[in-house]
């Protein structure tokens, strides 16, 4: 059965330095998706490359 999910999010108020800003906002742009989902899928890329811990 298809079932359609909206992900919980809330919001959060980050700062980051204007040159990665703009570097994301022209990548994102360029991909046509928002810079939200470029920061998610960045983040999430990032979280699952980290080294395991032991």
């Amino acid at each position: 059965m298809f079932i359609i999910k909206k992900p919980e999010s809330s919001n959060k108020t980050i700062r980051m330095p204007n040159e990665l800003i703009d570097k994301l906002e022209k990548l994102a742009a360029g991909k046509g998706i928002s810079f939200n989902q470029l920061v998610i899928q960045c983040c999430e890329y990032a979280l699952n490359d980290l080294p395991k811990e032991e």
